[in-house]
């Protein structure tokens, strides 16, 4: 006995937890559902557009409003997992992700395109490090470092998969505005359940200590800081630019209007990136930060060559090499940036890397909306390519200099 816990209890029962297959599956489940509403209403965005009569630039701010949930959740909710236990945590997620549903299922004007998408990004912000860590806590103890390449994996199928599903159901059923959240809504109630008949990972709960999670990166951290997040940056930004502007390229520049089309460019792009997730394991962060940052800069290329020349099978090749790229930046670019810091410093470190790579992911469009208003779509999503593959070279360049400035330190 100890602090009034029974301890051989505890470990009894944290035995039910750890490499509980059957709990595992349905955390993932929920994991890509939720995931995948947060990009459900992709292909409906030039529905939107022709229902409301927006611009590609009120187009772009709706799909950034997403940025406000996600980055609120990580900021107020961030750790309350590890204090309240994960369930308190991932219930609500899903709730968040069936109100946003529903906000869309019955939207009849602008404004609660705006709700539906804070929402949504509520409802990833709290699901993104909780379900991650219930992955791993899930995860039989021997293949626990696999779990978490698993979580990312499945986080980014769940938000390739949105487009995929919402642009078949779109583009080949009737209702494309409600049919598709009617769906979401009913993938929902198994997440929902097997969230709730999870057995808990968080056996010893602590009382609730609200803070607001610091954003902080110390100075002997700052330049690995840098060199990691830029291609980071790059990579999210080009995600963003797939998911939010993607829909107005095809149908203006490309004349493409079939949204499965539209659905199938987009979740390639997010596959390609789940896939990325687990090649290369065995190098070294520094090398695959580099190749991540080279492969980037050719992936954007692509898209940028492909809305001059109007040709959807580069637009397509450009979205696979991207995703890679962006796998290939983002994980090592993390990894380097956890190896650098110290242990009782990663929250602060690692919440300011998650949260440059979500304003990433969402303000950046809102350039090319505003640009495209001023000269059309085709030149800002060329000017915003370019832009972005000269970012992802600058990282290159950066990752070279920093390692020959390591070989010569080495030498000398």
């Amino acid at each position: 006995m100890g602090d009034g816990y029974d301890m051989s209890a505890i470990r009894e029962r944290e035995k039910e937890v750890v490499g509980n297959s059957r709990a595992f599956q349905g955390v993932a489940y929920a994991f890509i559902v939720v995931m995948l509403g947060t990009t459900l209403p992709t292909p409906l965005y030039p529905v939107y557009a022709n229902t409301y009569s927006l611009s590609p630039l009120m187009i772009t701010i709706i799909y950034a409003f997403y940025a406000i949930g996600v980055i609120a959740a990580l900021l107020l909710f961030g750790h309350l997992s590890d204090r309240m236990g994960r369930r308190y945590i991932l219930i609500p997620g899903v709730l968040a992700s069936a109100l946003s549903s529903l906000v869309f299922l019955f939207s009849g004007s602008l404004f609660p395109l705006f709700v539906g998408r804070v929402l949504s990004g509520l409802s990833a912000g709290l699901f993104t490090s909780t379900a991650t860590a219930t992955l791993v806590n899930l995860a039989p103890v021997s293949k626990q470092g696999k779990a978490s390449m698993i979580a990312s994996t499945v986080n980014m199928l769940g938000l390739g998969l949105g487009p995929l599903v919402g642009g078949l159901l779109a583009e080949y059923l009737p209702s494309p505005m409600r049919l598709v959240f009617i769906m979401h809504l009913v993938i929902l109630v198994p997440a929902f359940l097997a969230i709730w008949y999870m057995p808990e990972p968080v056996k010893q709960r602590q009382k609730l200590k609200w803070t607001v999670q610091k954003l902080r990166v110390p100075p002997e951290v700052r330049a690995t800081f840098i060199r990691g997040v830029i291609p980071v940056f790059a990579g999210f930004s080009m995600l963003g630019l797939f998911t939010a502007v993607s829909p107005s390229f095809l149908q203006k520049v490309l004349h493409v209007e079939n949204k499965a089309i539209l659905g199938v460019i987009v979740f390639s792009s997010f596959c390609a990136s789940a896939a990325g997730q687990s090649l290369l394991r065995k190098a070294s962060n520094q090398l695959v930060l580099k190749l991540g940052s080279a492969v980037l800069v050719i992936g954007i290329s692509l898209v940028g060559l492909a809305l001059h020349t109007h040709s959807l099978l580069v637009l397509l090749g450009g979205a696979i090499v991207s995703g890679v790229g962006q796998a290939f930046s983002f994980r090592a670019g993390l990894a380097s940036v956890n190896a650098k810091t110290a242990a009782h410093e990663r929250g602060e470190v690692a919440s300011s890397f998650f949260i440059v790579a979500y304003v990433a992911i969402s303000l950046p469009v809102i350039g090319v909306g505003l640009l495209a208003k001023a000269t059309g779509i085709q030149t800002a999503g060329i000017v915003f390519s370019i832009v972005i593959a000269l970012l992802a070279l600058l990282a290159l360049i950066l990752s070279l200099l920093a390692s020959r400035a390591s070989k010569h330190t080495l030498g000398s």
